[in-house]
């Protein structure tokens, strides 16, 4: 099993990395709370590492955080949530946010994450609950600026309906959320706001 990997970044995106060591290129799912933090192509990094395996593939699942990682795999061992899912959820909600949600069995907050109905909250709860309160929490996400592009609102939108958010609401809260960061304002910070933008919404 893979447990860890450090190299250098060739390419990123918001579903991936691409990270080059001993001269071979690995490919890494990776969650928005890690894509915020990679450094930028050609830099190096270091990833804790869940290895899924499957019958005609194995795939990596990467994160700059071992409390990200711990959450990642208590959300796999719950019934009907798979790696794609967990994966997902930690994209649409801080750690510190999911773990205090299934602690306090805040039902609202979690059915606000896509792909999170009314079942799959009570089930998130009923099995983490007493076991997620043990994952160390520790700062934030850092922010990396990273450059800003013509079509800025439009790769946000792209990325958010890629997690699930329907592309109205995607594309309204993308328009907000970048002209309220000013002039130029990173990819990373626009896609950011505008989840909190839709999670405000919601609630």
């Amino acid at each position: 099993m893979i447990a860890s990997i450090k190299g250098r970044i060739v390419h990123k995106t918001t579903e991936s990395v691409v990270v080059e060591t001993g001269g071979v290129g690995y490919e890494v799912f990776i969650p928005l709370s890690t894509f915020y933090t990679l450094p930028r192509d050609g830099e190096a990094v270091s990833l804790r590492v869940h290895t899924h395996l499957k019958e005609d593939a194995i795939q990596l699942y990467g994160f700059l955080t071992q409390e990200e990682k711990e959450v990642f795999q208590l959300l796999i061992s719950v019934s009907g949530v798979g790696p794609r899912l967990a994966r997902n959820i930690l994209s649409g909600v801080a750690v510190g946010d999911l773990v205090q949600a299934i602690s306090s069995s805040d039902k609202a907050r979690l059915g606000s994450i896509p792909g999170i109905g009314a079942k799959s909250s009570e089930r998130l709860i009923l099995e983490l609950k007493d076991k997620i309160g043990a994952v160390s929490l520790k700062g934030g996400p850092r922010e990396e600026p990273a450059p800003v592009a013509d079509q800025l609102v439009t790769d946000v939108v792209s990325a958010l309906e890629n997690l699930g958010y329907r592309t109205a609401p995607a594309e309204e809260a993308a328009r907000k959320a970048a002209r309220s960061l000013g002039d130029e304002p990173a990819f990373e910070n626009v896609l950011k706001e505008s989840l909190r933008l839709i999670s405000k919404a919601r609630a």
